[in-house]
Formats: structure tokens, C-alpha cells, sequence
């Protein structure tokens, strides 16, 4: 979704019909617990696929709906940055989706949430000033955490309101 309004915002046509058939495909990936999972077939909730899903929605033009509540709340509780329980696994594609969803939400969520990614990054920074990830390495990991370090600052066209 964040791609076809890219495309919109660049002057190419997207169809209606393709956003709406991605947001019922979004929705239809919502859990009952709050989270989105990966495949309609299966799957549990996580939640960068939640961060994911909620700032889908937000980049459709849908800015109150009960999944993006819903979503926001399963974020709040198992990913919220410092807590000892936040989730580890792709933990820096999943804040690059979260602090665009806590982002676009606003008020409280944001309120709560900037602060703890922008310390949680700080604190994982490396001395070299980059950031690594063991699995997706140093220049993925640094360049995810510049994406979100600069969130408040809106300087990617995506992020401009």
C-alpha cells in the first residue's frame, strides 16, 4: 500500500480497486488479539507484521478504524522499546513501520513511543557510529535506524504530510 500511494504521490494512476483490495487483504490479515499476521492461510500475530499492517492502513487514507486501534494497542504491549519483553526478531524493519504508524496515529501513542525508540536506537548505536544487526548486517540495520531517527523531522516524501 505504501507503494501504490508512492506511485500516486509521483502522478501515476492506481486504480480504486487496487487499494481496495489491498486494505480488505490487510484487514483480513487482522487477529483477534489485536496483532496481523503474514499469509491469510496462517500464521500468528507479531508485531512488525502489526506495525506493518497499521501504517498500510494509515497510507490508504483509513486513519480511524478498529484494527488500527487495535493494532496500536497489540504494539503498545508487546513491542514498546526498552521493556525487557519488545520483540527482538527484525526488530529494526519492525520499527521502521512502527514509528511511522506511532507516528501517524499521533497523540498519546506517539507521545509514548518516540522516546523509547530514540533511546533504544541510541543505546544499540555502535561506537563507529553505525548499527548491526547479525543477520541483515551493519548497513541494513544503520540505514533502518536513520530512517527512523528522522521521523519527527519528515524528510522522506513518504513521511510528509
Amino acid at each position: 500500500i505504501m507503494a501504490l500511494r508512492s506511485a500516486r504521490n509521483a502522478g501515476i494512476k492506481v486504480p480504486k480497486k487496487t487499494i481496495d483490495r489491498s486494505v480488505a487483504y490487510v484487514r483480513q490479515c487482522h487477529n483477534p488479539d489485536g496483532g496481523f499476521k503474514y499469509m491469510l492461510q496462517a500464521g500468528g500475530s507479531a508485531w512488525p507484521r502489526t506495525a506493518a499492517g497499521v501504517a498500510s492502513l494509515f497510507y490508504a487514507g483509513i486513519y480511524e478504524d478498529d484494527s488500527i486501534d487495535r493494532g496500536l494497542e497489540y504494539l503498545m504491549r508487546t513491542a514498546m522499546p526498552g521493556r525487557p519483553s519488545s520483540g527482538q526478531a527484525h526488530f529494526y524493519y519492525g520499527h521502521y513501520y512502527a514509528v511511522q504508524a506511532m507516528y501517524l496515529a499521533g497523540g498519546e501513542s506517539w507521545q509514548k513511543w518516540w522516546p523509547a525508540v530514540w533511546e533504544e536506537l541510541l543505546k544499540r548505536q555502535a561506537s563507529n557510529g553505525g548499527w548491526l544487526d547479525h543477520y541483515a548486517g551493519g548497513a541494513y540495520s544503520s540505514a533502518m535506524s536513520l530512517i527512523v531517527l528522522q521521523m519527527p523531522k519528515r524528510y522522506l516524501p513518504i513521511f510528509q504530510k
